[in-house]
């Protein structure tokens, strides 16, 4: 179906149109934030899920307690980013970056 929107009657059908999609577009919108506040209200949390539970998080600072575990190697042993890491355990930021000690082959005294 063709409106024709030169004429008069087309543009009035147009705005009709319009009008209709805008009405409904609001009543969806209303609709949605009624179930967001009546989720709240039940206590339900809204959202992604946190990445780090409550325990990961006292087992990175426990970690962070060890100056042999650097926060690469705390992430990776519980399945995250470094920076989702900092996210959750911002002391971590200011912790240096572990030393890289070169591997020497047994018995090799140049290093």
């Amino acid at each position: 179906m063709t409106i024709d929107t030169t004429t008069p009657g087309g543009r009035l059908v147009f705005h009709v149109f319009a009008a209709l999609a805008e009405f409904i577009r609001e009543l969806i919108v209303q609709g949605t934030n009624e179930g967001l506040a009546a989720a709240r209200a039940r206590g339900q949390r809204l959202g992604r899920p946190p990445a780090l539970t409550p325990d990961q998080v006292r087992q990175a600072r426990a970690l962070l307690t060890r100056p042999e575990e650097s926060v690469s190697s705390i992430a990776r042993l519980l399945g995250v980013s470094r920076s989702t890491l900092y996210k959750h355990v911002p002391e971590a930021k200011g912790r240096p970056r572990a030393v890289q000690v070169p591997i020497t082959a047994a018995g090799d005294e140049s290093a």
